[in-house]
């Protein structure tokens, strides 16, 4: 149904208008009319019409400023104008209002059609469009709590949130480079600090978790984890790299507030633990700092800058460098820890060109970390001896140049084996799936059976054969299945049937469609081909 709105105060010309609405468009239509400006403005608050034939000039209000005034109320309304006033300044308010069409009095009843029609139009497809709209945003409701449960997962994983971090700062709208990680965990009471029965709780909290949610996104623009046992992770996007004491004192606030509310409707009490804000990358941290902070604290909300924790250092020591350092070492990047070591150790040779014993402490500690990760990697063997030499280098050398070449030389190596021994792994785990793919090939195999023949979970496997063998499992044992097939085809003594049983298919049909797929040609063309050469 449309609703029509008649503005004119003249009645002859509101009857005529009903008598042509009613009679070329039955049943579709409500009418209402007025006479003046401010029975119109009244009656179209109440109506709430979806199109209105407008005259200018009405007894009290004129119909431009009647128009004004229903716009400010009614932002979809489709206005027409119809008046016996052809003046230009009239028709350059029309446009402003967004009117449809100004028409000069008399107007045809084919005109009159055509316009409504053509208003109507408009209507049902801003109609559609909100419902669209409405059906997209419901199908979002569904899916987007799914998203954010998994950017929470791959943020707690590490490397699984490196490779996906532009997909999920797109799918959740998140423009902002850094971030901060919040922990809100509950239980049946608080003793000494610690929450009780975290277990048990955690059942009730099934059917309360969608309180907590709301409540939290209600005062944050944030994305809100799965229930983890008795813990909600939360992930509040940073446009700034660090909050300042202002900033922080109204998080921790904003925490109590929603706590102490939430105390008062669940029979539940609660700690949270915020970390500090990081690059996207370094999430993990904020989420450890925010843990931490939930331990170490007797209060219900903590920051973890306020609590004696973690480690302070000196104004202006490099600690963003030493922590890249740390993070090219043990991703393996070679060059990368090159790069950082040279800047690290540049920095401890300007600021302190006195103090080469310190120096020289500071590069063993960091050699030693590079080393334990690369031991800590897999795929090399611990000797107890393997650093008994490096004392006795580090306390000769007597130059910053040479000491310089032995920290470079040792951090990159052990970067240089931790890349070795990552490729070597799963070069040798692939290496082991494709013998069972060629042993099995003749059986039912599935991707579950080979990821169990190498004891990883099959989503895991399937990125990784599809890594290093450069095409993904199933298209890998097709074109294993069709070699073979090739082979045996050469024997006319085997039939189609036969053959297709011998590598593991059972449906003849479908062994012919791949077949064709892959060859270009059915099994019985490419065999007679073949025969014919």
């Amino acid at each position: 149904m449309f609703k029509i709105l008649l503005a004119d105060d003249e009645g002859i010309v509101t009857d005529t208008l009903k008598f042509i609405i009613n009679k070329n468009f039955p049943d579709q239509c409500i009418v209402e009319s007025a006479a003046s400006g401010r029975s119109v403005i009244e009656l179209a608050e109440t109506f709430k019409p979806d199109i209105a034939f407008m005259d200018i000039q009405m007894p009290g209000i004129n119909g431009i400023d009647a128009m004004k005034e229903i716009r400010k109320t009614n932002h979809s309304v489709i206005f027409i104008i119809m008046t016996a006033y052809d003046k230009f300044n009239y028709a350059k308010q029309a446009i402003n209002l967004r009117v449809l069409e100004y028409l000069t009095k008399p107007v045809s009843q084919q005109s009159i059609v055509s316009i409504l029609t053509k208003a109507m139009s408009m209507i049902e497809e801003d109609r559609k469009k909100r419902m669209n709209d409405l059906i997209i945003r419901e199908k979002l409701e569904t899916v987007i709590p799914i998203i954010e449960g998994d950017f929470i997962y791959a943020i707690l994983s590490g490397d699984e949130f490196n490779r996906m971090e532009e997909n999920y700062k797109n799918l959740l709208n998140i423009p902002e480079n850094y971030g901060m990680m919040m922990i809100y965990e509950f239980g049946d009471s608080i003793e000494n600090g610690v929450l009780t029965n975290p277990v048990g709780v955690s059942v009730k909290a099934q059917a309360f978790y969608n309180v907590i949610k709301d409540s939290i996104k209600d005062e944050f623009r944030c994305v809100v984890g799965p229930l983890m046992m008795n813990r909600i992770v939360i992930f509040l996007p940073s446009m700034k790299q660090q909050l300042d004491y202002d900033e922080r004192s109204v998080l921790i606030e904003k925490n109590r507030k929603i706590i102490r509310e939430l105390v008062k409707s669940l029979d539940v009490q609660f700690k949270v633990g915020i970390g500090s804000v990081t690059s996207l990358q370094k999430l993990y941290d904020s989420y450890q700092e925010a843990l931490s902070a939930i331990q170490n604290s007797k209060g219900r909300v903590a920051h973890v800058k306020d609590l004696p924790i973690g480690c302070e250092y000196e104004d202006d020591y490099p600690i963003d460098i030493e922590k890249s350092l740390y993070d090219m070492i043990e991703k393996g990047n070679v060059e990368g820890a090159k790069t950082e070591a040279s800047r690290f150790y540049h920095w401890m040779v300007e600021h302190y060109p006195d103090c080469m014993m310190d120096i020289k402490l500071k590069v063993l500690e960091t050699v030693l970390f590079a080393e334990q990760k690369a031991f800590l990697s897999g795929g090399m063997t611990y000797y107890f001896e393997y650093r008994k030499n490096y004392l006795k280098t580090i306390i000769d050398i007597d130059n910053y140049e040479l000491l310089l070449n032995w920290f470079l030389d040792k951090v990159m190596e052990a970067s240089r084996n931790i890349t070795l021994k990552k490729k070597e792994q799963v070069s040798g785990t692939i290496a082991k799936a494709k013998l069972f793919i060629k042993e099995n090939y003749h059986k039912d195999i599935s991707l579950d059976d080979v990821s169990r023949s190498v004891d990883i979970s099959p989503y895991y496997f399937s990125k990784l054969f599809k890594d290093e063998a450069k095409v993904n499992f199933i298209d890998y044992l097709t074109n294993i299945r069709i070699e073979k097939a090739k082979e045996l085809l050469l024997n006319r003594d085997f039939s189609i049937k036969n053959i297709c049983m011998e590598i593991g298919l059972r449906d003849p049909n479908y062994f012919s469609r791949i077949f064709k797929k892959q060859v270009g040609l059915t099994p019985t063309e490419y065999r007679e081909n073949i025969n014919s050469k």
